[in-house]
């Protein structure tokens, strides 16, 4: 056996564990409370039951973009920056959910989202620097954080001041 069998096997556990990680860490801050029940919610809101599929795939394919291009490009800086991205990433998706579900503030994750949606479109370009199939793996993501934004920006219209 070579000694690269085992070192991608780490690499495919590491972002597995990764990505469960910021999956089980965003669900903590997702709290469905009566305060999220009572908002005033568009009418063409996706059904709550499918935002966790959604955010599996999602989580899914950045740990398999995110090892493909580890992969594809072995230069220390070009990796380095890969793990600070994915790392900045991970951490504007927790926080948009403990602002909008924990501190119940729709209105500061409506702010806080633009920088969401920006740290995955400089991940799809930092990884189509490896490959650009690679790259259109986050574009779900994108679309998601997207539709996302729109439904932050449409609860904050229907139920806005916050306190």
């Amino acid at each position: 056996m070579t000694s690269a069998r085992p070192r991608r096997w780490k690499t495919i556990a590491t972002a597995a564990v990764a990505a469960f990680a910021v999956a089980i860490v965003g669900a903590l801050m997702t709290d469905l409370s009566p305060w999220y029940f009572e908002l005033e919610q568009p009418s063409w809101k996706p059904p709550d039951a499918l935002f966790g599929p959604a955010w599996t795939v999602i989580f899914a394919l950045c740990a398999v973009a995110g090892v493909k291009a580890w992969e594809r490009r072995p230069e220390r800086g070009y990796r380095e920056w890969l793990l600070v991205l994915f790392a900045f990433n991970a951490f504007l998706n927790v926080f948009w959910s403990l602002l909008f579900f924990r501190l119940q503030r729709p209105d500061w994750a409506l702010f806080e989202v633009s920088f969401l949606w920006a740290s995955v479109a400089v991940l799809i370009w930092w990884l189509s620097r490896a490959s650009w199939k690679i790259a259109l793996l986050l574009l779900p993501y994108l679309i998601w954080v997207t539709v996302a934004g729109v439904l932050n920006s449409a609860v904050v219209e229907l139920n806005a001041p916050f306190n």
